[in-house]
């Protein structure tokens, strides 16, 4: 597998002696328009590791590397196609660094707080960025994980954050990206996200009514059956997200592309399936992503004014 390989002590060094570095970064970054001609996206996820949840299939520490992970990250990014990435401070922080964030779009993640499998998961505190962060460091929008548990009162909390950022960015003028799930506690207090046609639905609907608009709001949401239905729950673009990579692949790219064939997907957000392929070759798994995204993106979809691979700082290293 072709990997583009990163310098670890290269930005460790950075982190400690130019902290500055990263702010003078976000405020030279090149940015380029949400969306291009298509109207579609392709975005790479890499917010899990910040509620502490490291788990790929049957190894649970699969995410534990930061090199790794970024080496991952930074392939996936070299590809045509792929539009930009979603993450926390920390992860987008390291590919500033590394060069990798100029002419893409970038969408920090908001509230990281539920960590997986705490009794207060479901009050999903917003400890990563705040609205004011993302527009402060020139980022081109917000997501937010929004469970709706009926008999759980942390999810008050939740849906009044959530609202409230929706209103926050949409005044800054940046997307606000809400995933949201109907959830429940399950076998030893486990969340379970109800993957039912009704119950993503339902969550369509309470996430479509967050905030004081919804005139900057995109949904996130899992590819289920009757996905027609579903995303006929709302106009607004719908982003369709990886899941858990457990499903044969070839499986999942055709839920995929019959999931973008309704009027409102605008494309995916996919972390784990891309980055943690079952054969490893994050670059070909990216590929197809982006051709069933945008059909020919090496023809059809480089940024304007830009080449269609980012370019890279001195961190990186070619492939190997």
């Amino acid at each position: 597998m072709d990997r583009v390989s990163v310098d670890v002590r290269a930005l460790t060094t950075t982190r400690l002696r130019e902290p500055e570095r990263i702010d003078h970064l976000w405020a030279a970054r090149r940015r380029r328009p949400l969306v291009g001609d298509d109207g579609r996206l392709l975005l790479v996820a890499c917010d899990h590791p910040a509620r502490g949840a490291l788990g790929v299939r049957d190894d649970g520490m699969a995410m534990a590397s930061r090199s790794d992970t970024l080496e991952r990250l930074a392939t996936a990014l070299s590809r045509p196609g792929v539009d930009g990435v979603l993450g926390t401070p920390d992860v987008l922080e390291d590919l500033l660094l590394l060069g990798l964030l100029d002419d893409v779009v970038v969408v920090g993640s908001m509230n990281r707080g539920g960590l997986q499998g705490a009794s207060f998961e479901l009050d999903d505190r917003f400890t990563a960025y705040a609205a004011a962060d993302l527009a402060r460091r020139g980022l081109d929008g917000g997501k937010m994980l929004t469970r709706v548990d009926l008999a759980d009162e942390g999810t008050a909390a939740t849906l009044t954050a959530s609202a409230r950022a929706v209103t926050e960015l949409a005044d800054a003028g940046l997307m606000a990206m809400v995933e949201p799930f109907w959830s429940s506690r399950g076998a030893h207090g486990r969340v379970v996200n109800h993957l039912d046609p009704d119950s993503v639905i339902r969550s369509v609907h309470v996430a479509a009514g967050l905030g004081a608009t919804s005139a900057r709001t995109w949904l996130k949401l899992p590819v289920v059956d009757d996905m027609a239905r579903v995303l006929d729950a709302s106009t607004m673009p719908a982003l369709l997200l990886g899941g858990d990579p457990t499903a044969d692949p070839e499986q999942t790219y055709a839920t995929w592309a019959d999931a973008l064939t309704c009027p409102s997907a605008a494309g995916l957000v996919v972390g784990r399936a891309l980055l943690y392929p079952p054969d490893g070759d994050v670059a070909a798994a990216v590929d197809v992503a982006a051709h069933l995204v945008h059909g020919d993106p090496a023809r059809s979809h480089p940024a304007p004014g830009s080449n269609p691979v980012p370019g890279r700082h001195a961190l990186t290293g070619g492939a190997r």
